[in-house]
């Protein structure tokens, strides 16, 4: 059995890996949670979240941003 250490978030519910896990779908995992201290942890910059969420719009969404959140 192969033992890979992770770093991940946890937001009161779930706990987020902070790189990419190749793993299956559904794939049954053992967790043991080591708290770091707040020194140690990561920060995730916005962009990179934003980034890892790979949502797909029109090219021109930073320019028209009211347009496309108003209808302006």
């Amino acid at each position: 059995m192969a033992e890979k250490v992770i770093t991940a978030m946890f937001d009161g519910k779930a706990f987020y890996p902070l790189e990419t896990i190749a793993l299956p779908v559904n794939a049954r995992v053992r967790l043991s949670v080591e708290v770091l201290p707040s020194q140690a942890q990561a920060t995730v910059s916005f962009l990179a979240t934003a980034r890892s969420l790979q949502i797909q719009g029109p090219a021109d969404w930073s320019a028209n941003i009211d347009k496309y959140l108003y209808g302006q």
